[in-house]
């Protein structure tokens, strides 16, 4: 029988993605096939590059579902993995600083992803605690799990889920060391995934561009210093650029975290797949920048 207090049920289904298995596959077909999408649906090949993290978007799928389909394309076509290692960013600002669930497992329409209880086991250390609340209202995680569960299909994938109040660079430094330790010394096959929206800009989020400046046109301009950054695998620049242009990407920590366990996993590229805006969605007075990244 199983136990459902064991299982973390979506909190976003039927707000950020369909609540219905059939309608969720539908838009998930159709991210992938939009025209800022990748343009075809990806099937799992064996061969390829050794992805190491991908930084994907969490927003509703009908904003940034087309962008993150480049990160999950990319990620099909180099050999999928056996785990997944999750950061996002607390946005409910509940639960511990650094928190990591080491057992149960996520629901989705699509069906229920199983955590890596050894692997977030080994994660249990140092600056990062055990603590379920943190996960209970948040969706920068859960986003992530359509897409892998829709690529997987028949193939088992388990992941870890950590989530991220604090963001500074000392945080992320321990946190990317903890993860590249955990990686080198399993026999599992493990992609960090490091999920992030970019500049929220405009009237919604009290960040507002200058004067004669296009909203959309304001978080290109924004993102753009912090995507050089990232480009350059330049986690302690990535923060303080943060910091000092008032770049309101809200997941800038987890991407650092994840770029510092890349170096230390000893990636050499990082490539910017797509980046694109809510405005070439629905133009408004606010806006969201996205973007696709993959490192290897």
């Amino acid at each position: 029988m199983v136990n459902l207090n064991s299982i973390r049920r979506p909190v976003v289904a039927g707000q950020f993605y369909p609540g219905n298995k059939n309608e969720l596959e539908k838009q998930i077909k159709e991210c992938f096939l939009d025209s800022r999408g990748c343009g075809y649906l990806p099937e799992i090949k064996k061969n390829g590059k050794n992805i190491i993290g991908l930084i994907v978007p969490h927003a509703g799928f009908i904003y940034s579902g087309a962008i993150a389909s480049h990160a999950y394309a990319f990620l099909a076509n180099n050999g999928f993995a056996d785990v997944f290692i999750i950061l996002g960013p607390n946005h409910s600002g509940q639960g511990s600083g650094v928190s990591v669930m080491t057992k149960g497992s996520w629901r989705t329409p699509l069906g229920e992803v199983p955590i890596n209880s050894q692997i977030a086991n080994d994660i249990l250390k140092g600056i990062i605690d055990k603590d379920e609340i943190a996960h209970r209202y948040e969706h920068s995680i859960e986003v992530q799990l359509p897409f892998l569960q829709f690529i997987a299909k028949d193939k088992n994938f388990e992941f870890v889920p950590i989530c991220l109040m604090m963001q500074d660079f000392e945080t992320s430094t321990e946190i990317g060391e903890i993860l590249a330790d955990v990686i080198q010394k399993s026999n599992k096959s493990i992609v960090i995934i490091a999920s992030s929206d970019f500049s929220h800009a405009g009237f919604n989020y009290a960040s507002m561009p200058p004067k004669g400046m296009k909203v959309e046109q304001y978080a290109e301009k924004q993102d753009k210093k912090a995507i050089k950054r990232i480009l350059e695998i330049d986690p302690q620049n990535l923060i303080r650029v943060v910091y000092q242009e008032n770049i309101t990407m809200c997941g800038y920590g987890p991407i650092s975290s994840m770029l510092i366990a890349a170096k230390k996993l000893g990636a050499k590229k990082i490539e910017l797949l797509k980046y694109g805006t809510s405005c070439e969605v629905y133009p408004g007075s606010s806006c969201v920048g996205y973007g696709a990244l993959v490192t290897y």
